[in-house]
């Protein structure tokens, strides 16, 4: 069985005394023996202050961007060892905002993936369609010439530690989610796909959904038989909220 995994993509928000504060009422709010796994992305400069807060903890935490090469001439950029050294356990690579506002390639894109993996850590991969893509009848095809670039030279040991974000890009921030049946259709087409690359694996990568979660809806794709979780932007800003929005995905 697969353990559900609920992210929190604070994205650029949240100092470092705000993300304290935040992680203080974030542990009390979560039991010890609380079934879903919890992960907390803050900007980079709030990293340690998470690790301090939340060390000892279930709740992990991790980053949301690298860059593929160990150090370098990368003015702005972070490296893996930098991370590293901040204690966490996840990385978000191909996020749609990073695609398509700072326009990262899948090539690179996959560098990202496969360095991540390289240094011991696992990225939680985001993959998925414009509104423009699925009107044209092209939303597997973008999905799956995502996952064919992040993840098609991997090995089955690899992938496995591989997270799956999907996250339609024209439902990220909009306040309208996808369908439900659309995500579990989605989430199922990337299954198969895992499948058909990697064989039994397959059966325990997490796929998550991202796109406008709230605690209102968040039921609604929690308990679909493909999603195993939730990468949650902006309702995740609020611990109250998100810790709501997680405990919709107990099994």
């Amino acid at each position: 069985m697969r353990t559900p995994l609920v992210a929190a993509n604070w994205k650029m928000n949240k100092t470092q005394a705000e993300a304290r504060e935040y992680c203080r009422r974030f542990r009390e709010l979560v039991p010890r023996d609380f079934p879903v796994e919890l992960v907390l992305f803050p900007p980079f400069t709030a990293l340690a202050a998470v690790r301090e807060e939340l060390s000892g903890t279930a709740i992990r935490w991790g980053a949301q961007n690298v860059h593929p090469e160990p150090k370098g001439a990368f003015t702005g950029e972070v490296s893996l060892p930098m991370l590293l050294e901040h204690g966490v356990s996840y990385v978000i690579v191909g996020h749609s905002e990073r695609r398509h506002i700072f326009g990262e390639s899948d090539e690179f894109i996959a560098r990202k993936t496969k360095a991540v993996l390289g240094a011991g850590l696992s990225p939680i991969l985001c993959v998925g369609e414009r509104l423009e893509e699925r009107k044209a009848g092209k939303a597997r095809k973008v999905v799956e010439e995502q996952l064919s670039a992040a993840l098609g030279h991997l090995t089955p040991e690899e992938a496995s530690r591989v997270v799956i974000a999907y996250e339609p890009v024209w439902a990220i921030g909009t306040g309208v989610p996808a369908h439900p049946e659309d995500a579990q259709e989605m989430a199922n087409f990337i299954r198969g796909w895992l499948k058909e690359r990697f064989g039994n694996v397959a059966e325990g990568i997490r796929i998550q959904y991202g796109g406008s979660v709230k605690p209102a809806n968040a039921g609604d794709f929690l308990r679909l038989p493909d999603i195993d979780g939730a990468l949650v932007g902006g309702a995740s800003l609020d611990p109250d909220s998100f810790f709501s929005i997680a405990k919709e995905a107990v099994p």
